[in-house]
């Protein structure tokens, strides 16, 4: 059954299903993803105190770490419904242009935004703890994650364009296609991008890498659930319509 219902319809779908989302993200985030925050702030800390700094003498935080636990969940809640409400946008106008049911669209483009959105620029500059980075490299490294992201909708734009420009041709060569246009440009793009690493050498390697692995099961779980939950309340918005005699 296709994508049916209002703009209007979909978009409060989205934002039903985006902070749904948001707050899962969240509790992975809080989960898997605190423990080794705590761990990498503990490395800080100890840092400044070989450095010669004692504990008065640290500049204390703006936000407590209780605070900080607080705000990532709502700014996750936050987040999954700003991208909620742009996932029904974009469900809207891609409607139009496939013949896929409203629960596979939705899937479809959950996994189109990841890749967009968070894979790509993943991949090119993994999260840090919040003891590695330079603070006066954040805005040159923001702008870069940025140019990340446009890669990464190119990339997922190049893949969607070959899809449709064979159209009349076996769907296994299409999606060969797709993915050889996904990987070109994402390829071209690494190597046109400058690398960033700033990971100083006493850093635990083990630590690095957990917190990586965590950072991108937040965003994947993100990602995941939007695309489940639009597609459950979709299917279900669809068995309550009545059946055309």
């Amino acid at each position: 059954m296709p994508l049916t219902g209002s703009l209007k319809t979909l978009l409060l779908r989205g934002l039903l299903a985006g902070l749904i989302a948001g707050l899962l993200a969240g509790t992975v985030g809080f989960v898997i993803g605190e423990p080794k925050v705590e761990s990498a702030i503990a490395i800080e800390e100890a840092g400044h105190s070989d450095a010669g700094h004692s504990h008065g003498d640290a500049e204390e935080p703006l936000v407590s770490r209780g605070g900080q636990k607080f705000g990532e969940f709502l700014a996750l809640g936050l987040s999954g419904l700003a991208l909620g409400a742009i996932f029904a946008a974009v469900a809207n106008a891609a409607r139009r242009h496939t013949g896929l049911s409203g629960p596979k669209l939705a899937v479809a483009l959950a996994l189109c935004g990841w890749l967009a959105i968070s894979a790509v620029p993943f991949f090119k500059y993994p999260a840090n703890p919040p003891a590695v980075g330079e603070p006066d490299t954040i805005n040159d490294r923001t702008l870069l994650w940025v140019a990340a992201v446009l890669l990464g909708l190119a990339a997922v734009g190049a893949a969607v364009f070959a899809h449709r420009l064979l159209s009349n041709q076996l769907s296994t060569l299409r999606v060969v296609a797709a993915v050889a246009a996904f990987s070109v440009v994402t390829a071209i793009g690494y190597v046109a991008l400058p690398g960033v690493n700033e990971v100083k050498d006493d850093f635990p390697a083990t630590l690095l890498w957990q917190f990586r692995v965590s950072s991108l099961a937040v965003t994947a779980t993100l990602w995941v659930a939007l695309g489940l939950a639009f597609a459950t309340l979709t299917e279900f918005a669809g068995r309550k319509q009545p059946v055309a005699a």
